[in-house]
């Protein structure tokens, strides 16, 4: 045995079978933390940050051995947001203060769709030609869709929460197709903490006008 295969031994071993299908420890980990660091993001604490980047290592390691690179290689990037999210989060606004919740503007959208366009398209044709990825196109929206989600949540953006409903949408089906049922569910959880999420953010938000 490899030094990698011990190093991943604690993420690949199956943990419980349901209904025919495997569920790894990793899975169980990144369920786990998975739920806790959404449920912290909707309530605006800042502890969201370090439990995410449990959560991207958990998932690092399990997407890369289901074969989504994309998705993989995605939990590097996720882990460097989380870094700056956590510091804006606490000395983002002005003066060094907490960061606000403000709402993406007509510029800022125009920015997020034409980084869309081009990281979904040329993402996916780097997934065909370097990789053995089944679900490129897939595998780069739903990369691309949560990087612009991450972004607007460490600036605290009101519809970051709806970039991750619609990655969420796609996430759930092609989890449930890569056998990744405890992650589908996981991730079908998340819908539901996304729209609890914006209607608390919303609703701090009009708070703080009122």
């Amino acid at each position: 045995m490899s030094l990698l295969d011990v190093i991943l031994a604690p993420f690949t071993t199956p943990a419980v079978t349901v209904a025919g299908a495997t569920t790894s420890w990793g899975e169980i980990a990144g369920f786990v933390t998975g739920a806790l660091c959404v449920w912290l993001v909707a309530r605006q604490n800042p502890w969201n940050w370090p439990i995410g980047i449990l959560n991207n290592l958990a998932f690092l390691v399990l997407f890369a051995t289901s074969g989504l690179y994309a998705d993989s290689g995605l939990q590097v990037v996720y882990i460097g947001l989380a870094l700056y999210g956590w510091w804006a989060w606490l000395r983002g606004g002005v003066g060094h203060t907490a960061l606000p919740i403000t709402r993406t503007t007509s510029g800022q959208w125009r920015w997020l769709a034409a980084v869309g366009v081009v990281g979904t398209v040329g993402l996916a044709f780097a997934l065909k030609a370097l990789t053995t990825s089944t679900v490129p196109w897939l595998d780069s929206v739903t990369t691309v869709l949560s990087l612009l989600a991450t972004w607007g949540q460490t600036r605290k953006k009101l519809e970051s929460w709806w970039l991750w409903i619609a990655a969420d949408v796609i996430y759930v089906p092609l989890y449930a197709y890569k056998g990744l049922l405890l992650t589908a569910v996981l991730y079908l959880g998340f819908l539901g903490l996304c729209v609890f999420g914006l209607r608390n953010w919303t609703r701090s938000r009009e708070a703080v006008r009122a």
